[in-house]
Parts: C-alpha cells; sequence; structure tokens
C-alpha cells in the first residue's frame, strides 16, 4: 500500500484549512481515523448496539464477541501470553493512575522509591508523585543527557535496591527519544523492582512485544493508533493483576455481592467496573486490524525517512532551535522546536492560517520544559499518512512565519 492509496483512506485529510489544503502534523496528540474505523464504528452503532456479557439476546452476544475479539487482537499486537493481561481503560492516563493507585498504594511504603524520568507526562509523573505522599515513598528521577536521551549508567546509579517501581515512556512525546526500556526492564529486575512503560507514543508506530520488553506493566491509547478516543489498554503481568485490587467497583466486574461484602471477577474484568467502552474497543480492533495491513515495519521506516527529512529541512530555517537528538537513528516521527523569540502559540497561529496543524505548548511535560529552559516549545509529529510535501509546507510556513514577525517588530 503506497502512501498516496493511504491517505485516501482518511477522508479528514482531503480538505481545505483556511482556504489552504491541510496538512496535519499534530498525530502525537491525537491520529486521524481510517475510513475502517470509522465505518467499524457506525455498523456497530446501526446494526448491533447493545451492552455486553450481561444479555442473551442476539445484539448483545454479537456486541460481546466482538468485543472480547478486540481485546484478543490486543493481545497479539503486544504479545501478551493471555487475554487475562488486557484490561481496557479510558486510556494510557486512566492505566498508569490504575497501576499507581492499586499496585502502588499496596506495595509501596516509607523509605520505598520510585524511579521515573524528567522526560515523562504528566500522566506519568503526578500519579506517582499521589502515592508517594499516601505511602511515604520516594520519588527520584533518572537524569538526561544533553541531547534528551537516558545514559544506561545513569539508570544504574539511580534504581538501587529501595526501588520498588520504575516508569518509563518508550518514546518521548516531546523530544522523540527512543529509550531503552528493555535494558531499563532488566535493571529495574535486578534490583527487585517493577517495570511500568507508558507507550502512549510507541504503540502506535512501532512493534511491541512485552515478553521480549518484559515489562511488567504497559499502558498505551486507542486515539494516538487510529483508533477511537476514550480506549486504552492496560497490560500486566498476570501474576502481579492477580493480586492488585480494583479501583473502580460495580458492574460487571462484581462476582457475588453480599449485604457487607462482596467479591470480584477474574481477569481481566474484575478491573473493567460498570458498561465497559463497548464501541472504543470494537473501533480499537478495528484501527489494529489496518495497522497489521500496512505493517508496523513499514510504518516505523516510512516515519524514520520523514523525520530524517525534516531534522534536514527545519535545520535550514533561520533562529529555529530543535529539541531533543539531531541523529534521526535516536528519534521517532516528530520534531520539537522553537523559533527565534516567537512565542509557539503564535508561530501555531500563523501556521494554521497556512493550513497547517502543529502543536504548541508545554505539552503535559512541564518538568522537562523547565529542564530545556523553554517555557513552551512548537511541534510537528508525523504518521503513516503524512508526506515530504507537508514537511517542505511546514519549512515554507516557517520561513513566512519568521518574516512576518521580523516585519511586525
Amino acid at each position: 500500500m503506497n502512501i498516496q492509496d493511504i491517505r485516501k483512506l482518511f477522508p479528514i485529510l482531503d480538505q481545505e484549512v483556511n482556504g489552504k489544503p491541510l496538512v496535519y502534523l499534530d498525530s502525537s496528540a491525537t491520529s486521524q481515523k481510517p475510513v475502517q474505523v470509522i465505518e467499524t464504528l457506525d455498523r456497530y452503532y446501526r446494526e448491533y448496539n447493545s451492552n455486553v456479557h450481561r444479555g442473551v439476546h442476539t445484539l448483545g452476544t454479537k456486541a460481546t464477541d466482538a468485543y472480547e475479539g478486540a481485546r484478543e487482537k490486543v493481545r497479539k499486537f503486544i504479545n501478551a501470553k493471555s487475554i487475562q493481561e488486557v484490561i481496557f481503560t479510558r486510556g494510557t492516563t486512566t492505566s498508569l493512575n490504575t497501576v499507581a493507585a492499586s499496585y502502588g498504594a499496596a506495595n509501596l511504603k516509607e523509605g520505598d522509591e520510585i524511579v521515573i524520568t524528567y522526560m515523562e507526562h504528566h500522566s506519568n509523573i503526578i500519579p506517582w508523585q499521589q502515592v508517594a505522599k499516601r505511602t511515604g515513598a520516594q520519588l527520584k528521577y533518572i537524569p538526561l543527557q544533553a541531547d534528551g536521551t537516558i545514559s544506561l549508567d545513569d539508570v544504574r546509579s539511580t534504581i538501587t535496591p529501595n526501588t520498588k517501581i520504575v516508569s518509563v515512556m518508550q518514546v518521548s512525546n516531546v523530544l522523540g527519544v527512543i529509550n531503552p526500556v528493555k535494558e531499563i526492564a532488566k535493571i529495574a529486575h535486578e534490583n527487585g523492582a517493577i517495570m511500568v512503560v507508558d507507550g502512549a507514543q510507541s504503540a502506535p508506530h512501532m512493534k511491541i512485544d512485552v515478553q521480549d520488553l518484559d515489562c511488567d506493566f504497559l499502558a498505551f491509547s486507542g486515539h494516538k493508533m487510529c483508533g477511537p478516543t476514550g480506549i486504552g489498554v492496560l497490560y500486566g503481568k498476570k501474576h502481579l493483576l492477580e493480586k492488585m485490587e480494583p479501583v473502580e467497583f460495580g458492574g460487571e466486574m462484581i462476582d457475588f455481592v453480599e449485604l457487607y461484602e462482596s467479591t470480584w471477577k477474574e481477569l481481566p474484568w474484575k478491573f473493567e467496573g460498570g458498561t465497559p467502552i463497548i464501541a472504543g474497543a470494537i473501533g480499537l480492533g478495528a484501527a489494529i486490524d489496518f495497522l497489521n495491513e500496512v505493517g508496523l515495519d513499514n510504518i516505523v521506516e516510512h516515519e524514520h525517512k520523514l523525520a530524517a527529512y525534516a531534522l534536514e529541512k527545519m535545520s535550514t530555517v533561520e533562529g529555529i532551535t530543535i529539541y531533543g537528538p539531531h541523529d534521526p537513528a535516536k528519534r521517532a516521527g516528530l520534531v520539537t522546536f522553537n523559533l527565534s523569540d516567537v512565542h509557539p502559540h503564535d508561530v501555531a497561529t500563523v501556521l494554521d492560517a497556512e493550513g497547517i496543524a502543529v502543536r504548541a505548548g508545554h505539552h503535559c511535560a512541564q518538568p522537562l520544559m523547565r529542564w530545556l529552559k523553554a517555557s513552551a516549545t512548537a511541534r510537528a509529529s508525523f504518521y503513516l499518512y503524512n508526506t515530504e510535501e507537508d514537511i517542505d509546507k511546514l519549512v515554507e510556513g516557517l520561513v513566512k512565519t519568521k518574516e512576518y514577525f521580523s516585519d511586525v517588530f
């Protein structure tokens, strides 16, 4: 499937914004959806909208089969051992909060350590801050190298026998850095700690094998990988999940309810309280089918070429500062930058006038912004439907932005 055939599958790309053809460069925030996913959602609501696990009527059975079928697709996608290790959540944030609130609260005490990095998304910082406050554990940070990468020597010196939890994003949503989570997991396990991986920015773009990584938990979201919003996944090793308590109660996570005591269903359903995100899960299953059809290896190769091209072309813009490693082999398909003294929001506004959508702000990574000595940045992020022509238009837009503000001031 070539790039033009892929683009035709995304209806939203065939439009003008502010009188210009849309150039969508904000897939790290949320990706666009192919017709296969849109049609799958439409079919569910039109043909077999029903709750799952509850009724024996035909619609309920069809919905349950599709919902649980999506779970099996996720299992294969990340190579989990069992569907019991695949829990549907509202997204990466919910998944990480579940690990912190359930596993963390039960297994941490005063003197224990939680280790993360300065580059983490707020969703992988605040839950650990909160559980540290409740348990008396200490939150520690792995330092970053000058280019934003992680040194395994620093990992070894930060993780100690007192460390109980290590939680690291596999790909930075700001720096584009691809972190060595497999090696970090090995160091964590050697010290008796568990390894949590934030896969929000990696699951859409590269093959993930949880057994090969040997991570204990993995969190990711559907909306960044061509799926619907409001659906995500928490993977956890079965023996850990079995010992954990649910954090939401009611609905189909119940086994028996007495007047003063209740028991929970087996995995994975004990963590899916209430009516689950049925359409979202089914839509995520369709997105996984689509990504498998295109091929994760093809996506990685395409984005690597785009990242290399973007770094080369954007570096020619006078006054630009690009954050993260300049070696494209060390980064994923995004480039975060600032342009001279122009505020990132102004950069994004001028680019939007040219039909170009980029992200501007702190990217839910304020500690990293302080490390970068920047209050905010702009970010262009690429996916399987982007082209070198999109990057050319971005560079043209940056030149226009610089010229506009030079004239203003």
